[in-house]
């Protein structure tokens, strides 16, 4: 069985997220692309959540369910026709990239799971309750580390 794999071109793993991508920069989502989807996959979630935000909570930047399990990526700023964006931990829906750092680099992890069937997540969710209800569910999932 092929892993799933999940990329991008604007950073690699353990890298800086691009400025852009920050919400001091343009706030855009940065361009992703995976490989390796189960054939039993019926969609694809991506998350992305800063488990070391300073308020010691995470923080979910970015929660998108029911992306077509055929696609093979997202552009960058870009989602998927037919997916739920769901509200990120600063009350908005879609992208919320990482506010100014500190000074020390914390990761943020996107991560895309694999679901055999439609997954039900509230709207506003936290990043952990997410987490579980995704990994519970999934039949794959990948990461990649990025930080900021």
């Amino acid at each position: 069985m092929t892993r799933m794999e999940l990329s991008s071109p604007a950073f690699r793993g353990r890298d800086r997220l691009p400025p852009r991508c920050a919400r001091a920069g343009d706030n855009t989502s940065p361009p992703l692309s995976w490989t390796g989807v189960p054939r039993e996959a019926s969609e694809l979630a991506l998350m992305c959540e800063g488990p070391d935000a300073p308020s010691g909570e995470g923080l979910l930047l970015w929660l998108v369910t029911g992306i077509d399990p055929r696609r093979t990526g997202l552009a960058a700023g870009t989602g998927d026709p037919g997916s739920h964006v769901h509200r990120n931990s600063y009350g908005e829906a879609g992208w919320g990239g990482p506010d100014a750092s500190d000074g020390e680099p914390r990761p943020y992890v996107f991560r895309l799971y694999a679901l055999p069937a439609p997954v039900s997540i509230p709207h506003d969710v936290s990043p952990d309750a997410a987490h579980q209800v995704l990994a519970d569910q999934s039949v794959d999932q990948c990461e990649l580390v990025a930080l900021y």
